[in-house]
């Protein structure tokens, strides 16, 4: 019978970052509501990992950029910010909005500065981790290790496996 040994120096630290200055990589963009229908978009900034003396590797920092009551559209500042922090040069152009613009964001590196703040709503006091400001990445070559690689690594092995071919099996792919 196998088994394998806890190591609690392996265990993964669920914290929220600590307020501070990250590079960090777009990992998604999508449109969502509120449930009282206050439409926004999601953006999932990932601390990059790539960058050896950063902490905190991995977590992902979620920000909201609401549609305007007044004109039922995103505020153009915000987007044009979010792009210009996303490196991509002026005068870029997207085919559409939100679909060209969400995929050219995508995996692109920003600095994020964040910061731990309480709020309170209804009664009830949150913690929140807010992103103060975003700007153009200090190492905008990404190398970033997304966990999805690791998924399609996983699916291609075993389409590997029932196809006879062999198996890449590495320590990373291990679970212990």
């Amino acid at each position: 019978m196998s088994g394998f040994d806890l190591d609690y120096s392996e265990a993964t630290d669920f914290t929220t970052p600590d307020d501070g200055t990250y590079e960090a990589v777009i990992g998604g963009l999508k449109e969502d509501a509120t449930k009282s229908g206050a439409q926004f978009m999601n953006i999932d900034m990932i601390i990059r990992n790539d960058i050896s003396d950063q902490k905190f590797k991995g977590h992902h920092v979620f920000r909201r950029i609401f549609v305007k009551k007044d004109t039922g559209k995103y505020p153009k500042g915000m987007l044009m910010s979010l792009a210009k922090a996303s490196g991509l040069p002026d005068k870029f152009h997207f085919e559409s909005f939100p679909e060209d613009y969400f995929a050219k964001l995508y995996h692109r590196p920003i600095l994020i500065t964040v910061k731990n703040e309480e709020s309170e709503y209804q009664g009830k006091t949150y913690q929140n981790l807010n992103v103060k400001k975003w700007e153009v990445s200090k190492f905008p070559n990404v190398a970033h290790k997304f966990k999805s690689d690791e998924i399609n690594k996983a699916a291609a092995n075993a389409q590997a496996g029932m196809n006879g071919q062999a198996i890449d099996i590495s320590d990373d792919s291990l679970p212990f």
